[in-house]
């Protein structure tokens, strides 16, 4: 599976591609009142208001700056309705695409989060020869795979994407 690497602090996760729609550079967004402060707010995507989650905020790491390497990635998010609605994630260092094989990812027995899935071994996800940021070699780098149908609880997934009104 190929998997979008990024940064959330100094720990390295992963987005697999096939989930996901476009990545942009990082846009003026929308602010909107009353929201979890990790809604980061609404991105104009071609007229459409796309709902932006701030991953740095969300798992506890203070608002994400804007970068050279930030990004915006748009992935397809299931909705209370059953239906698949357009979220962006704010992703503050974004280092690009890395395979991962089915036989090197392991469930971590821990979570810590809803939205945290099965971890891999991370190679030189950042273009080093061990793939430490400081090329050091440690041995215990690993990447965790984010869950994006996981990263919303239900009030919040319901005021985002609330029901069509037919």
């Amino acid at each position: 599976m190929k998997v979008l690497v990024f940064h959330i602090g100094a720990q390295r996760y992963g987005l697999p591609l096939a989930g996901l729609r476009q990545v942009l550079p990082v846009a003026a967004l929308t602010t909107l009142p009353l929201a979890p402060s990790y809604v980061a707010g609404l991105l104009d995507l071609h007229g459409r208001p796309v709902p932006v989650i701030d991953l740095a905020q969300l798992a506890g790491l203070g608002v994400s700056v804007a970068r050279f390497d930030t990004r915006i990635v748009v992935a397809d998010y299931a909705a209370a309705d059953g239906s698949v609605r357009a979220l962006g994630l704010l992703l503050e260092h974004v280092l690009g695409v890395r395979q991962i094989a089915p036989g090197e990812l392991f469930e971590s027995g821990v979570r810590a989060a809803a939205f945290l899935g099965r971890v891999a071994a991370d190679g030189a996800a950042d273009g080093t020869a061990d793939g430490t940021a400081d090329g050091t070699a440690d041995g215990a780098a690993m990447l965790q795979l984010v869950e994006v149908g996981q990263l919303l609880p239900a009030e919040v997934r319901a005021t985002l994407f609330p029901p069509d009104a037919t």
